[in-house]
């Protein structure tokens, strides 16, 4: 991992970028002035681009024929938030959700607090390091919680644990 300027471009901010031959996930320095959890956040998303998305024989074969000499330009993996892409970027950051937040960890840090009180998730959201939009779609997404889109109530979710 490194961290540098990633300028952005005509699509507009660039959070990171792989460089599959370099193997290497690079994070915009301008992230640092993000709230605490997004960096940590963007780093397993990376990292789920790498496990789910690079092809690694490919990879193999670029440095192979760098190896012996053969330079062939491979562009950074940077995905965007186009209708074809929609599926890969929810792949990533469903990968960095169980990675940060896997069950057995959730359910120690939501022991004796309410799901359904914001003040509650921004403490879990700080023990864990997380975003607290990440927070919500995991817990969303294991049915802990309901939070109907464009309001700000919470509502226990179907599968909410007892504690």
């Amino acid at each position: 991992m490194d961290c540098g300027y990633i300028p952005a471009d005509e699509q507009g901010a660039i959070a990171a970028m792989i460089l599959p031959i370099e193997r290497k996930i690079v994070m915009n320095e301008n992230n640092l002035d993000f709230p605490k959890g997004f960096e940590e956040s963007s780093i397993a998303h990376e990292i789920g681009h790498w496990e789910l998305h690079i092809d690694k024989n490919a990879v193999f074969q670029f440095v192979e024929k760098r190896e012996i000499g053969i330079e062939i330009p491979v562009e950074p993996f940077l995905c965007r938030s186009v209708s074809s892409q929609k599926g890969i970027e929810w792949q990533a950051q469903y990968f960095a959700g169980c990675l940060l937040m896997p069950i057995f960890k959730l359910e120690q840090v939501q022991k004796g607090r309410d799901l359904t009180k914001w003040r509650h998730l921004y403490a879990m959201r700080e023990e864990l390091g997380v975003t607290i939009s990440n927070l919500t779609n995991r817990l969303q997404d294991l049915g802990w919680i309901n939070i109907p889109k464009g309001s700000k109530q919470i509502y226990p979710g179907k599968a909410a644990p007892n504690g």
